[in-house]
This record gives structure tokens, sequence and C-alpha cells, in this order.
């Protein structure tokens, strides 16, 4: 998929997630939700590897069978990470971070099914 194609996909996500999720809001309107995605897929690409390999590091090799567990935890703690770097979001907790990175995934992974089959 293209970058621009992914980069819409998750600002569809973030949109998505900041409307049905209570304590995960974007400030800011579009132009908010475009510097959330932004950030948050600039954090992934430079350090998201990084803390993921930290993780299984630091799990004695159980975050790498658990991928997929750890890759949502990486996801929440960068989700995290944008909220103290961008005023345009606000997170309430850690807990709602974690809801809020299953819920995205969810998102992301139906839109680029139905893009897909496009």
């Amino acid at each position: 998929m293209g970058l621009i194609l992914s980069w819409l996909v998750l600002s569809l996500s973030v949109w998505v997630t900041a409307a049905l999720l209570p304590g995960f809001e974007v400030r800011g309107g579009a132009w908010g939700i475009i510097k959330v995605a932004a950030l948050f897929g600039l954090l992934n690409w430079l350090i998201g590897w990084l803390v993921f390999f930290l993780i299984g590091i630091g799990t004695l090799g159980l975050g790498f069978l658990f991928a997929f567990i750890t890759r949502w935890l990486v996801s929440a703690i960068l989700l995290k990470l944008v909220d103290a770097l961008s005023s345009s979001l606000k997170i309430e907790s850690f807990a709602r971070a974690l809801l809020a990175a299953m819920l995205m995934s969810a998102i992301g992974t139906a839109a680029e099914w139905a893009l897909y089959r496009l």
C-alpha cells in the first residue's frame, strides 16, 4: 500500500477512535487529526521497532512469542508519547491508550481490507 494511502487509513482510524472512545480526544479538527496521525506514524517508524525489540528482550523472548500483544503494547506506548509531545491529542490514561490502540488497529485493518477489495 502506498505511503499516502497508509497515512489516510491511519488518519481515518484516529478520527473514528476519537469519535467512539471517551477519554481519547483529538483537538484541532481535521488538522489535529492529521498532526496526530503523522506524529504517530513517524514515531512508529523511528522508534516503534526499538520499543518492540526492548520489550521482547526484557520479557526474555516472550514478547517475541506473543508479538501481537507486544505490538499492541508498543502502539499504546507510542500513543501516550504522542499525547505528551502534541497538544492535539489528549488521552485520559494508559488503559485508555490500550483501548485506543486496539480500536485503531481494528479500524485500520478493516479499512485496508476494504481498500484491497475495491
